[in-house]
């Protein structure tokens, strides 16, 4: 067998291949063709003592020296042509991903096609109907009953359940999975269009209302919050085994939060944590969020609940804005007549306090929803809460702990327009 010539790399190539050999994707072949030309190039040796000494057959090692060396003259050109290629990954990435394809096994022609292009497209066209199409009283299809009644319809006699799902699996179809939807409910479209548009407007102009001293305030509640004392410790995380939460749990009691997300600055600027969510709560809330700026703009968004357009917050914010006007008579006459009229004054762009709502089931354009996700997953989901006051004074540190490491403008990238497929 006759020898290789003398191993010598570009360096920027022998760089990228040193930096994807520590890289913790890589997998085990690329790292065992990786390491016979590292092992080639920092020991220069015939390719039979390094066969040996790897533990390879002679073969093998010289497959993967010729393969860089193949390479390695053109490299500055296809890392060239790889940044041209339109995308966004970095220089590194690409230039990886060149290292990848050579030492990347060849295409082979493997074992031929049992299943035609036909009948996979009957397949799919199959599991895509709902099974009471077939007659069959069940909600969704599983394999093995996609497998029987492909049997039965003569697309593919013999199919095997397992072979079914390796095709769902190229045609990205999870019949298994569901996920809830909730549909608005647009009674007028157009005006619908109008509020998403005006808040997605205020979140892409946050930085520049907070230069000019208007604060873009995103508030709501979470209630309902349970304070569940486990009934054991949890057992912590050891390698290949994630915690383990005890079961059964004792109740403590719930509490509500209400918290104010300043959009500009992505904190959490004031909050409520009590047992109730009333208006008087809410309407408290918002008065502490202002504090002693009432000479501030406030702008509060916020979905259409009945207590986020109390007669008690009209009231509030009529006296935080100098309001002079009779205010009338609760489900009577006036400003405080019923929802209709509350809203329209709390939602007046000449006051120095208004609020915009979002569209009925759209709680999604509401930041603050964001947020409430991070609370979750961080304290609540996984927390181990003794008392009411425990599970409070947790979100306390935890609303402290956000705002000191964590707190940062959301970039909200939808505009408002209508989404098209």
């Amino acid at each position: 067998m006759r020898s290789l010539p003398p191993l010598e790399l570009n360096s920027d190539f022998h760089e990228t291949i040193v930096r994807l050999h520590g890289r913790e994707s890589t997998s085990k072949s690329e790292l065992r063709r990786m390491d016979i030309v590292l092992s080639m190039l920092s020991n220069p040796v015939h390719f039979s003592g390094l066969a040996d000494e790897l533990g390879h057959d002679r073969e093998t090692v010289s497959c993967w020296c010729r393969r860089a060396l193949m390479a390695n003259a053109p490299w500055p050109e296809m890392v060239e042509n790889a940044l041209n290629e339109p995308g966004h990954a970095g220089t590194n990435l690409r230039k990886e991903r060149l290292v990848r394809e050579i030492f990347a096994d060849k295409p082979r022609s493997g074992a031929p096609c049992t299943y035609s292009v036909k009948q996979y497209t009957q397949l799919v066209a199959l599991a895509l109907k709902p099974p009471s199409e077939y007659a069959r009283p069940i909600t969704h299809w599983t394999a093995r009953e996609l497998a029987d009644e492909i049997r039965i319809q003569g697309i593919a006699p013999g199919i095997s359940p397992r072979q079914v799902q390796r095709f769902l699996d190229q045609a990205d179809l999870q019949p298994h999975r569901s996920k809830y939807w909730l549909n608005p409910k647009i009674e007028d479209q157009a005006e619908y269009e109008r509020q998403v548009s005006e808040i997605c407007g205020l979140y892409s102009h946050a930085s520049e209302l907070h230069g000019a001293g208007t604060h873009l305030i995103s508030t709501d509640e979470k209630t309902g919050i349970q304070a569940l004392g486990r009934s054991a410790p949890t057992k912590p995380m050891m390698p290949g085994h994630p915690d383990r939460i005890e079961f059964e749990y004792t109740r403590h009691g719930t509490l509500s939060l209400i918290p104010s997300f300043e959009v500009a600055t992505g904190k959490i600027v004031q909050h409520h944590i009590g047992e109730t969510r009333n208006e008087q709560d809410f309407a408290e809330h918002i008065a502490s969020t202002i504090g002693d700026r009432r000479k501030d703009q406030w702008i509060f968004i916020s979905d259409q609940l009945n207590t986020h357009m109390s007669e008690t917050l009209v009231r509030m914010v009529a006296e935080l804005t100098g309001h002079q006007g009779d205010l009338g008579e609760k489900d009577k006459s006036g400003i405080l007549k019923n929802l209709k009229t509350r809203k329209e004054f709390l939602v007046d762009p000449g006051h120095s306090v208004r609020f915009v709502y979002t569209p009925r089931h759209c709680s999604w354009l509401n930041q603050v929803e964001i947020w409430f996700g991070v609370l979750a997953r961080k304290v609540i989901k996984r927390g181990n809460f003794i008392s009411q006051g425990d599970l409070g004074e947790k979100m306390e540190m935890f609303i402290s702990y956000f705002n000191r490491t964590m707190a940062k403008p959301y970039r909200w990238t939808y505009k408002g327009l209508p989404l098209t497929a």
